[in-house]
């Protein structure tokens, strides 16, 4: 038998990782790491920039970038997980 997983907890869960790395990594390029994981990512996140706020917007961005990424894995997961325990 095969657990679920949660998929409200690991949405939350992605999202909150998510953007804590992007938020930190928008603080990190301030010292000049990282600047190229910014740049990349700003392309994608309307407003993300080594900047306090540009770190906040991206924290948003990120938070709901993650919180898909994770709602899709874990109800994948749950799909698949369901299709093995019925055969």
């Amino acid at each position: 038998m095969t657990d679920k997983l949660d998929v409200r907890a690991f949405a939350l869960g992605g999202g909150v990782m998510w953007s804590v790395y992007v938020m930190l990594d928008a603080w990190i390029a301030r010292f000049g790491w990282g600047d190229e994981t910014v740049e990349t990512l700003s392309s994608l996140y309307i407003g993300y920039r080594p900047t306090l706020r540009g770190s906040l917007i991206g924290a948003l961005w990120g938070f709901m970038d993650g919180a898909l990424g994770g709602a899709i894995v874990a109800t994948v997961y749950n799909a698949v997980a369901r299709d093995e325990e019925q055969s």
